[in-house]
């Protein structure tokens, strides 16, 4: 008995040990992570050298800031292969390059980009701007083109291709899953209660098919979208639009690179290494030197400085509100009590002359949503301006949140509207009782007691709906006044249904398509700052201690663990666990997976 009562202190002390040497190391190894950083960020001003090229690594997601530099210095130094651009940090690139003398031009590489149609469209037309400068911009793509390379990209002067890589053009499909028949094998009633008859988030779990409200809605929004899409790309490339859509309908994925020179989605064939020799001919560099390459980090501002004097303040509110994000999850999340408190706390700085909402959300709590709109409110009653500035989505929640704002700013590609309310409750009566076997024996005081514990009564249903009407009737008053339209003229455009930027304007629902830039010199105008008078906030600052690091790590690492192991049924995965951790009562809009 002692012998193994030795064994096991024994054990104790070598995993302590153990875990303590573990934790010296990572200790070790963030420390140079943080001296790195701060090496990188004190020669982030520093000169750029004669005939430089600006380099835009199009590889993996760009969100809409970048918030975890402190992330992808850890990620390098334990071998993951993280890579995640802001758009903020490619934009303000991009800009102060078009300014710097010793930048000759920009080099795009196309390795697969994630992103959404309207971030696409920003960096786009920043690429554009750029042009008006004469410095040339060169893309290349070593194994393929994806649509979103394609369509940043084809703004380049030349576009080459490896001699053996591919174009994928294949136009928009938005894909959403319907799991009512798997949630009727498993005994699951999805008890719903909405308002809005293009209300489609719940739609998945009350058919089994894409209803003809919906699929009307969705051809609008994405024929748009792709339209919008498709008269840029042709112009650049030279190419009708009709002769384009003929090429995306052709599977221009399975061409010979040859041929895709011919029907002009590309210019010039080459490797790699000539292509790098092209470059250097062109910056007068010669063969045996590297390139003069800059990252768009050593050229962007430094977004988490503080201001002085005068300020416009941004703040960004980007993804579900309150969604009850999974441990781990690294998606982005609105903290609906955050933002609150962030907005009254711009109210009393009197350095801050307005405010611009940076929103990117599908939606998410209706009574996140409404506390947001409150503080907003006060701001706007303040007397300050109060802006929005629309990302990707800025859609059911996310536009309750914004449509009170004096200005409201979106892209053609933006996704917005999805005025509408509804609730969801599961009961799983058939899953627990004819399934599992579980018999629930209830004793109660009233007759509401059991409220939640078992399929709802028609009072108890009649009920939720009056809630929820109540919550319609709320959400459309706010956008009336904030409009400055009617409420009846605003249900005519609601009823949950979704826009696209463009028409969006047309109807009402926004007043300007133009980017962040475009929001922020708005509010610095209708404040009466001049420019040079004043300096612009962003918020709420990122986290960037080593307790936020190591969570980032280890989540990265499980979500990559789990898709690798899921494959196409990731994606499922993680619909079927949002659905569950939400909240009853919604103001959202599922987003739907746009390829």
């Amino acid at each position: 008995m002692m012998k193994k009562f030795l064994l096991i202190v024994c054990g104790s002390f070598v995993g302590v040990w153990i875990a303590l040497t573990i934790f010296f190391v990572t200790s070790i190894i963030m420390s140079f992570a943080m001296i790195g950083i701060s090496a990188a960020q004190s020669s982030k001003n520093a000169s750029v050298t004669e005939h430089s090229i600006l380099h835009l690594d199009l590889k993996g997601e760009i969100t809409d800031r970048a918030t975890r530099s402190d992330m992808d210095m850890m990620a390098m130094l334990l071998g993951n292969n993280v890579n995640s651009e802001g758009l903020n940090t490619l934009l303000s690139a991009i800009k102060n390059a078009k300014e710097n003398k010793n930048i000759d031009g920009i080099y795009i590489e196309c390795e697969g980009v994630g992103a959404s149609p309207a971030t696409m469209h920003t960096l786009r037309a920043a690429l554009k701007d750029f042009k008006s400068s004469g410095k040339f911009i060169y893309a290349y793509a070593y194994q393929a083109y994806n649509q979103g390379d394609y369509y940043i990209a084809s703004v380049a002067d030349s576009m080459f291709l490896n001699p053996v890589g591919a174009v994928d053009i294949h136009g928009l499909s938005s894909n959403v899953p319907y799991p009512k028949k798997l949630l009727d094998k498993l005994g699951v009633e999805m008890q719903v209660v909405r308002v809005g008859t293009f209300k489609s988030a719940v739609e998945p779990y009350m058919v089994e098919e894409m209803s003809d409200a919906n699929r009307l809605q969705t051809e609008v929004y994405l024929g748009n979208i792709w339209k919008t899409m498709v008269d840029s790309m042709a112009v650049d490339r030279k190419i009708t639009p009709e002769a384009f859509n003929a090429l995306a309908d052709g599977v221009t994925l399975t061409q010979a690179a040859d041929s895709l020179v011919k029907c002009k989605l590309v210019d010039k064939l080459c490797y790699k290494n000539e292509m790098e020799d092209r470059l250097k001919a062109l910056t007068k560099v010669e063969k045996d030197d590297d390139l003069n390459l800059v990252s768009p980090a050593d050229i962007a501002d430094d977004f988490s400085k503080d201001a002085s004097g005068d300020k416009v303040a941004v703040l960004y509110a980007v993804g579900e509100i309150d969604g009850q994000q999974s441990p781990m999850s690294n998606e982005e999340g609105i903290d609906s009590e955050e933002i609150a408190d962030a907005v009254r706390d711009l109210i009393d700085d009197d350095d801050v002359k307005a405010l611009v909402l940076r929103v990117n959300s599908p939606g998410g709590s209706a009574f996140g949503s409404e506390q947001m709109w409150k503080a907003l409110d006060d701001f706007k009653k303040s007397g300050k301006p109060f802006v929005v500035s629309m990302g990707d989505y800025a859609a059911s929640g996310g536009y309750y949140i914004s449509c009170n704002a004096d200005r409201i700013f979106a892209e053609p590609t933006t996704i917005t509207g999805s005025i509408g309310i509804f609730g969801v409750i599961p009961c799983v009566d058939e899953l627990r009782g004819n399934k599992l076997g579980i018999n629930i024996c209830t004793v109660k005081t009233n007759e509401n007691s059991d409220m939640g514990v078992r399929r709802m009564t028609p009072a108890q249903q009649a009920a939720m709906q009056n809630m929820v009407n109540q919550g319609y009737e709320l959400f459309t008053k706010h956008c009336a006044d904030g409009r400055h339209m009617t409420q009846d003229s605003i249900k005519v455009i609601a009823e949950g249904r979704v826009w696209d930027g463009i028409t969006a304007k047309k109807i009402g629902l926004v007043d300007e398509l133009g980017n962040l830039d475009a929001a922020i010199k708005w509010a610095a105008t209708k404040a009466k700052l001049k420019d040079g008078e004043y300096e612009t906030q962003y918020y709420p600052q990122a986290k960037s201690n080593w307790e936020k690091m190591l969570e980032d790590y280890m989540v990265s690492r499980y979500e990559a663990r789990l898709q690798g192991e899921m494959g196409m049924l990731y994606e499922y995965h993680k619909y079927i666990t949002r659905l569950l951790s939400r909240d009853h009562v919604l103001c959202i809009m599922e987003k739907p997976v746009i390829k």
